[in-house]
């Protein structure tokens, strides 16, 4: 489904990518982890077109993305959970989430969208007439998540959805993000919470320095000694 070829990107002089080619199949949950630094936020940019690449292809469903203005990438089906939510504060849980379905298509299927994500959501139906501003970490995560899934995504992109929040909360947030795996969902996310997220997606890819160190399955990076050492303290 999500294909990168090569793909280099930074800001200014600074080069934050490297040749990155990876890939998502459609019904994957993928996993970019890595250190604080190691490119993460910025391979997340570039597939949303935030940030253009400075060389290499990025393709969704066998189309290039290269020449896509950002603002159109919604409508190829991608939508992004940005680091640190990125809520409209003063507009209700409810509010919110409309303005995730704002697309013709989403609009036709809006009070569809809307009970599926209150089903995975209970608390964000309690919640819905409440600021967006006034909700916990973890109920905040769960709107941004919520107002992407708005948008019918065929993948979604999920950046440092544990930041910021209590070990308890992440365990509950990880949670909601296997059983939006589960639905079917094509997921791309990036984590340094490495433990955590190996127990969540299928493959991921280890950066460093803005280059992939390494790949594999999920079951086969927990057991790698390397990894062990480095990330999980072990």
């Amino acid at each position: 489904m999500l294909r990168l070829e090569n793909v280099s990107a930074g800001y200014g002089s600074f080069q934050a990518l490297f040749d990155v080619s990876l890939e998502v199949n459609g019904g994957e949950s993928v996993a970019g982890i890595g250190p604080k630094g190691a490119g993460k936020t910025t391979l997340l940019r570039v597939i949303s077109k935030l940030l253009p690449a400075s060389a290499g292809t990025v393709s969704m469903e066998g189309r290039a993305l290269n020449g896509v203005p950002s603002h159109q990438v919604i409508a190829r089906g991608i939508a992004q959970v940005p680091e640190n939510r990125r809520l409209f504060p003063k507009l209700t849980v409810e509010e919110n989430l409309k303005m995730g379905g704002f697309l013709p298509a989403a609009r036709a299927r809006y009070a569809e969208r809307l009970e599926f994500v209150y089903s995975l959501f209970p608390r964000m139906k309690e919640r819905r007439a409440q600021a967006a501003g006034t909700l916990s970490g973890g109920e905040q995560q769960m709107c941004a998540i919520g107002r992407a899934l708005m948008s019918g995504p065929k993948l979604l992109l999920l950046d440092e959805p544990s930041a910021g929040l209590a070990p308890v909360v992440v365990q509950a947030i990880f949670g909601l993000i296997k059983r939006i795996c589960a639905e079917g969902y094509t997921v791309l996310i990036v984590e340094q919470n490495i433990r955590q997220v190996l127990k969540v997606v299928d493959r991921a890819y280890l950066l460093e320095t803005g280059r992939i160190k390494t790949s594999g399955t999920s079951a086969a990076l927990l057991e790698s000694e390397e990894i062990r050492k480095a990330y999980l303290g072990l």
